[in-house]
């Protein structure tokens, strides 16, 4: 449900018929001190995302499904770090929605750091890892009140928690609980060692600074097999949650 009667994409447009002209550069804080100015009640990471989401060459919009041809996000266009334009229909290049091939794109270092690929960890048939982290994600994001009843993945007006963008990188998946309470998971296709701790608290400090509004922040690590080192680490902080996943496949003979 957006804050303000008329959701953060419609206000973005607002934004834009008071301050932007064709051809004219800006920056996200630009948009941020517009809408504090206007709509403070809107978090300045929402505004962020919404500006990286309404840029038609952006690749954050392959994590949002929701940005798709006429969903009214095809606004801007990225021309470098932290430097937007006015969409040109006539000259730029064509929008790009969830499950398009990549197009080219100018990225700046924040850009590469959050959406970079997932890591690779093929194994063998039948052995306990998922064949990619992009697939375990899918498979917890999807069934997530198998790790905790209640568990849902947050979402702020159409921005979901997957891949979720945090200071130049990306949280596995954020959610929230039946407390509205945020809950930061991080994935492990194969072992967790204890330097897994640090990148988790980490991004939990992050939402705690960025989203959190005096909501707690809790941690989990799901990974195919908790190390004896993680589990020590983890022994000192209270909340954060260890949990190893499993899968088996079975074959059938049809012919």
């Amino acid at each position: 449900m957006p804050i303000y009667e008329r959701p953060t994409k419609t206000l973005m447009r607002e934004f834009v018929a008071q301050n932007i002209k064709p051809g004219q550069i800006f920056g996200r804080e630009e948009a941020v001190g517009w809408f504090a100015k206007n709509y403070p009640k809107i978090k300045p990471m929402t505004v962020r995302m919404h500006v990286n989401g309404m840029s038609v060459n952006s690749r954050q919009r392959k994590h949002h499904p929701s940005i798709k041809p006429g969903s009214g996000h095809d606004l801007f266009y990225k021309l470098g770090p932290d430097q937007f334009r006015l969409w040109d229909e006539t000259t730029d290049e064509a929008p790009f929605y969830a499950g398009m091939s990549e197009p080219e794109v100018v990225t700046d270092a924040v850009d590469e750091a959050e959406f970079s690929a997932a890591e690779n960890a093929i194994g063998e048939l039948g052995a306990k890892e998922f064949a990619l982290e992009t697939d375990l994600r899918n498979y917890i994001s999807r069934n997530l009140p198998v790790i905790e009843p209640g568990l849902r993945l947050y979402e702020d007006e159409g921005l979901t928690g997957i891949e979720f963008p945090a200071d130049g990188r990306r949280i596995d998946i954020l959610c929230v609980d039946k407390n509205e309470n945020f809950v930061v998971i991080e994935l492990k296709v194969s072992r967790g060692y204890d330097r897994v701790i640090g990148q988790l608290l980490r991004y939990m400090a992050w939402v705690k600074t960025n989203l959190a509004e005096g909501k707690s922040v809790r941690g989990i690590i799901v990974a195919s097999e908790i190390g004896s080192d993680l589990r020590l680490a983890a022994s000192m902080v209270s909340n954060v949650l260890l949990v190893e996943y499993a899968i088996s496949f079975q074959l059938k003979h049809v012919l």
